[in-house]
């Protein structure tokens, strides 16, 4: 399990996922367990993320993303 941090302005939470979907510059990218460690910025959007059968989201105006060793935190502004 990745365990995720989403920091907002407004408010936090923690939780672990399976696999969490990301708005990169790029395009969408997919984060497992066991990903190579990343920072990326993030673009307007849908964060999404699935821990077993519940999944859940979060729409974003923009923000950063840090993974090392399956702790994810991603800093961001809502919609």
């Amino acid at each position: 399990m990745i365990k995720v941090r989403i920091l907002t302005p407004e408010r936090s939470q923690e939780f672990e996922a399976d696999a969490i979907f990301l708005p990169g510059e790029i395009g969408e990218f997919e984060v497992l367990v066991n990903h190579a460690p990343i920072i990326s910025t993030l673009v307007a959007g849908s964060v999404r993320w699935r821990a077993g059968e519940s999944t859940g989201s979060l729409e974003i105006l923009g923000g950063v993303v840090r993974l090392k060793d399956n702790e994810m935190s991603i800093c961001v502004e809502e919609k």
